[in-house]
């Protein structure tokens, strides 16, 4: 098992396939940002497989594939197909912002990915645009449509809560969530760069406590995946609710996982810079025993929480950078 300085045993890997993505969304993304990583440096599908493959040697039984916006990757049914085969991995997972989704739904579900988030931050299609930098809710409601059809249940809807930007359509995100079954997670907005320091925080505290009162909201055990959502549930069950709250109430205490990002580059921690170069030792012939060690550094690199609340400037790259 990978144990950490402090204990935590980090058995969930977030793997970005690629940092770019088909919106803009002005939390995630500066407007006219060009800076993505280069072609050459995405790992290969090889050198992925061989790294989740180490992982899982070392107890790792969760991945989720991330971006950027992952449906862009090429041929990334057939990657999936090939980690979901791989021993130990227990749970293939895809964060998805919908657009491409309707054209690969069915694919990825018989290529094996086990469960399905959607990033949608609200249900009108002027927000959505103002957000987004696109028309884009229309192919979003198709591909959720879509992977409904293809199996997927429950899909998680990933909703950022925004103050004046967005909060007034939770409601009707719940709703919306109760009728088609699928089940709602709140996100604080995180200060990763300047766009998410721009991003205009909203406490979900207080957006807790009125929907328990509204809604009969009881605290639910089971977790739900692997994530640090806690999660709420109505009396019939029909209807559950997670919460995402790394401001208001960190989950650092619990953090189970690390992200490897595009060009091969672990990242310990969102809000940190700790990060370990995997590429460079791939392409110099490392070898699978010499690997599993690398990892095994790397996890010693991991810091024990964020600062977003003490030194909410500190971090200077953006979330695409890192990995949803």
């Amino acid at each position: 098992m990978l144990i950490d300085r402090f204990g935590r045993s980090i058995e969930y890997l977030r793997l970005s396939v690629t940092d770019r993505c088909d919106l803009r969304c002005h939390y995630c993304l500066p407007k006219g940002f060009k800076g993505f990583e280069e072609p050459a440096n995405w790992l290969s599908f090889d050198e992925i497989e061989r790294v989740v493959a180490a992982f899982a040697r070392l107890g790792t039984k969760r991945v989720r594939l991330t971006g950027g916006e992952p449906l862009l990757r090429r041929h990334l049914p057939q990657l999936a197909a090939r980690l979901s085969a791989l021993p130990g991995v227990e749970d293939l997972s895809l964060t998805t912002n919908a657009t491409q989704l309707q054209h690969h739904a069915e694919a990825l579900f018989v290529a094996g990915v086990t469960r399905l988030n959607v990033s949608l931050d609200s249900l009108r299609r002027d927000c959505m645009n103002d957000i987004t930098g696109s028309d884009s809710l229309p192919k979003i409601m198709a591909g959720l449509m879509a992977a409904k059809q293809a199996g997927f249940a429950p899909i998680k809807i990933n909703m950022v809560a925004m103050k004046a930007v967005n909060e007034v359509d939770i409601g009707a995100m719940v709703a919306f969530c109760i009728e088609h079954g699928f089940i709602l997670r709140l996100i604080e907005a995180m200060p990763m760069g300047d766009t998410g320091r721009a991003a205009n925080y909203l406490d979900l505290q207080p957006v807790l406590a009125q929907l328990k009162q509204q809604f009969g909201l009881i605290e639910q055990a089971q977790t739900l995946g692997g994530g640090p959502a806690r999660y709420w549930k109505t009396p019939d069950g029909d209807f559950s609710l997670g919460l995402i709250t790394p401001i208001s109430q960190h989950f650092c205490a619990t953090c189970n996982r690390v992200r490897l990002s595009v060009d091969g580059t672990l990242y310990m921690c969102l809000g940190q810079e700790e990060r370990f170069e995997l590429r460079p030792l791939l392409r110099a012939g490392i070898s699978d025993i010499e690997l599993e060690q690398a990892i095994r550094n790397a996890i010693e690199l991991k810091p024990e929480k964020h600062e977003f609340s003490e030194k909410p400037l500190k971090l200077v790259r953006f979330m695409s950078m890192t990995g949803g």
